[in-house]
């Protein structure tokens, strides 16, 4: 069978053993064709860690870059340059592999011309553990997402890629698990948007609403499955979610995302179920009802819309692309 070449990326930011477990998984793939870019912006590793990783890159078996800076969207842009392969495969810095996850990815790709990019479900800790509390004993599973999953202005509310078992279209992936054709980047030049800030949250959602007027399919495939542990911290981003700074940019990127995809509906529906989910803690978010807490929250979210106006306002002369730049100027 001709199998394609894939990219398999891994942005890491200020991890240790979940980072060389992550890339042994992947060196184990039974899948002949594939190669391994690692894009390290730990500015100092354990001494296992970076012995690990020197011992790979002088093998051949991982192209390791190390950078100065932490953004997700900019590691994903900087690695997509370098990458040769026919397939651009996205994953976290801390996430177990099955041995044949290339395969299911790049499978979708060969038997249909259509999907321009591939979901893999997610076997969350963090969701799954969520789930198990709302009802306890039970195994919880979708067959096929509601409508409404496809619909922009509320589909970050009813798509899940967790629980979701059969294959269908869909209009978003997860960062941790997302696989496109490389003919997306070349040909129809998208990149990931590097405004997008902290952990970049909703970052590779907005890249998949400009990827789906591209007339490709964003196609979910169960089989195409791994396991994100979900570590607080690390992974390109600097700051935990329980910070001020994280909160903020929370909220500014949820609004980035509306702003600049969204019609006037579709942002005003998005803005609604934003502020009745994570400020009024309203299901499915089920945040604290103190008055307090939803005084707090608020004020985070006008921070963040206020903050995203601010964003969307200046990329009239700027596109926020600085990592992007600083890399092709120093390529020249």
């Amino acid at each position: 069978m001709n199998w394609p070449l894939i990219s398999v990326i891994i942005p890491t930011y200020q991890r240790e053993e979940a980072l060389r477990a992550t890339i042994a998984d992947v060196l184990k793939q039974d899948y002949p064709y594939f190669e391994v870019i690692v894009v390290d912006q730990t500015k100092t590793h354990q001494p296992e860690t970076q012995a690990y990783l020197e011992e790979l890159a002088n093998a051949g078996k991982i192209h390791w870059y190390r950078l100065d800076w932490a953004s997700l969207p900019g590691a994903r842009n900087y690695a997509v340059r370098r990458a040769t392969g026919d397939i651009i495969y996205f994953i976290d810095d801390d996430v177990e592999m099955p041995v044949d996850c290339l395969k299911n990815h790049a499978r979708n790709y060969m038997e249909n011309p259509e999907v321009g990019a591939v979901a893999g479900r997610v076997f969350d800790r963090m969701k799954l553990a969520d789930s198990q509390r709302e009802k306890p004993g039970e195994t919880y599973t979708i067959e096929y997402l509601p409508p409404q999953a496809m619909d922009p202005g509320i589909a970050w509310y009813y798509i899940d890629l967790v629980h979701t078992t059969k294959p269908q279209q869909v209009i978003t992936a997860r960062g941790c698990n997302m696989s496109f054709r490389r003919e997306i980047f070349s040909k129809h030049g998208l990149y990931f948007d590097e405004r997008f800030r902290g952990s970049a949250v909703r970052e590779e959602s907005d890249f998949c609403l400009r990827l789906r007027k591209t007339g490709y399919k964003i196609w979910y495939d169960p089989e195409a499955f791994l396991v994100h542990l979900g570590e607080e911290t690390g992974g390109c981003h600097d700051i935990s979610t329980r910070s001020l700074k994280y909160q903020i940019t929370f909220y500014h990127n949820h609004f980035l995302m509306g702003m600049k995809n969204l019609t006037i509906d579709q942002q005003l529906r998005l803005f609604y179920r934003l502020f009745d989910c994570h400020v009024l803690g309203r299901p499915p978010c089920h945040k604290s009802g103190s008055p307090l807490k939803i005084i707090t929250r608020a004020g985070f979210y006008s921070l963040g819309f206020f903050k995203a106006l601010g964003t969307v306002i200046q990329s009239n002369w700027n596109n926020g692309q600085i990592y992007t730049k600083q890399d092709l100027v120093k390529e020249s």
